[in-house]
């Protein structure tokens, strides 16, 4: 009896084992099967962030670079044939589009490889080298196995066949050509719905808003008359102007500019509002290039800034310390303003905002300067 007892939990304990060790063995197994990889499984599947993820989170992420075809900033407004495609495209999908900028090509694919991003737009033309082309195998898609195009130069990330089939269901062909169409004809038709007005009233008088520029110019840091002068190269004194990129009023504010300066909505166009506003920024401008201790000089790149962005204008700075211009003068670093526009320039590494349209700039600068010019000779101080 005693025997009989002290077996018992001996063949208990051995049969534990042999179980333990069959179910080790056929977990081993199932793991190591070619046909049933982790990656495949679904879990995978379910956790893919595809089209109906997209919508539901309501933000459609693409990856591009700086350039003329992708994605540039141009008076408040992002333009970009490719942008403004993809714009189209969230829109049918009922999202938003958010837009990263990525450094060259490389990044880009790299990036869409391992999830950062739904999708690429590139230009067709985008040059590729031996790394982006190793890049591009990885962000190789099911897209490329599709019956339909895509746009020429787009991708989708990995793992996406529904927002891949609803792109390919969407697109056609001539849409590429009527985006670029409508891009020129935001670009060619004039920048401000405005009348036509006199550079000045009458004589000694340049606007009816001379007691608002005397009053906010010290706000400014700069002669009131220069203020007459900026403010007829934004509106030709139409407190009623508005750009095509939703710039209001006489010094033609945007609504994102407003928001910032705590100018509301309903004031945009109020001509004391709009200018006390304008003001302010400008005087902002000036804090930001506090460098150039030339206020003569100071004036030329805080209108420049006020035109093109401050952040373009840095750019254009750096290329012309780097090639031992003097940064602080105008005349110095208008060239490479210009010169944003060239791909040999606004890619070079010192260029952090990319594309320009610098030629506008450079040109707004130059009117508001003879215009102030001959408001000195004829209007006293």
């Amino acid at each position: 009896m005693y025997f009989c007892n002290k077996k018992a939990p001996i063949l208990k304990r051995n049969s534990i084992f042999i179980l333990f060790c069959l179910l080790l063995t056929a977990a081993c197994t199932q793991r190591q099967s070619p046909s049933t990889p982790p990656w495949q499984g679904s879990a995978a599947t379910s956790d893919a962030f595809d089209l109906s993820r997209i919508q539901q989170a309501g933000e459609l992420i693409a990856l591009t670079v700086s350039g003329p075809d992708t994605y540039y900033d141009y008076m408040g407004r992002h333009l970009g044939v490719h942008y403004l495609l993809a714009e189209q495209f969230a829109a049918y999908l009922g999202v938003r589009l958010r837009v990263e900028v990525c450094r060259d090509t490389i990044e880009v694919l790299s990036r869409l490889a391992v999830g950062d991003a739904d999708m690429s737009i590139l230009p067709p033309s985008t040059p590729l080298d031996e790394r982006t082309s190793q890049a591009q195998d990885l962000a190789a898609t099911d897209s490329v196995h599709g019956v339909e195009p895509l746009p020429p130069g787009w991708r989708v990330g990995v793992g996406k066949p529904e927002l891949t089939a609803t792109l390919q269901q969407w697109y056609r062909p001539d849409m590429l050509a009527a985006a670029r169409h409508h891009e020129q004809q935001l670009l060619n038709q004039q920048r401000v719905r405005r009348r036509v007005s006199a550079p000045m009233l009458r004589a000694g008088v340049i606007s009816h808003y001379d007691h608002l520029f005397r009053r906010y110019s010290r706000q400014a840091g700069c002669d009131w008359r220069l203020l007459a002068a900026q403010c007829y190269q934004e509106s030709t004194f139409d407190p009623a102007a508005q750009s095509w990129a939703g710039a209001c009023g006489l010094m033609q504010i945007m609504p994102s500019t407003a928001d910032h300066l705590g100018l509301s909505r309903d004031q945009m166009t109020d001509p004391e509002a709009n200018i006390e506003a304008a003001t302010r920024l400008i005087a902002e401008l000036h804090q930001a290039f506090a460098d150039i201790a030339d206020r003569t000089e100071r004036q030329n790149f805080v209108l420049a800034a006020y035109n093109g962005g401050g952040n373009h204008i840095r750019d254009a700075q750096r290329l012309a310390l780097r090639d031992g211009r003097d940064a602080h003068r105008w005349t110095e670093v208008s060239p490479y303003v210009l010169r944003l526009s060239d791909p040999r320039y606004y890619q070079d590494s010192l260029v952090r905002y990319g594309y320009m349209r610098g030629s506008e700039t450079v040109d707004y600068v130059a009117k508001i300067q003879q215009r102030y010019k001959e408001y000195r000779m004829k209007i006293p101080r």
